[in-house]
């Protein structure tokens, strides 16, 4: 899927605006956070940072795995 967009500008910044397809595709609507990844074929735009996606489970697995030692802390 190929789209065509313009830059524009916003602010002292620059912009482009997706058209409605390309959200819809992406699953994401106005406010989301979407992740723009340098890839060997070039740029990657994407609703899902995969590197905070990996440190999240690491999370996860230590505060399963320590969910006792971390109550005891808490308190």
């Amino acid at each position: 899927m190929a789209t065509a967009v313009k830059i524009t500008t916003v602010g002292n910044s620059a912009g482009i605006v997706l058209p409605k397809e390309v959200l819809s595709h992406l699953n994401v609507e106005k406010g989301d956070t979407l992740y723009v990844s340098r890839t060997p074929y070039g740029i990657q735009l994407t609703p899902y940072d995969e590197e905070f996606a990996q440190q999240m489970e690491v999370a996860r697995k230590v505060m399963r795995d320590n969910r006792e030692a971390l109550r005891k802390l808490a308190e």
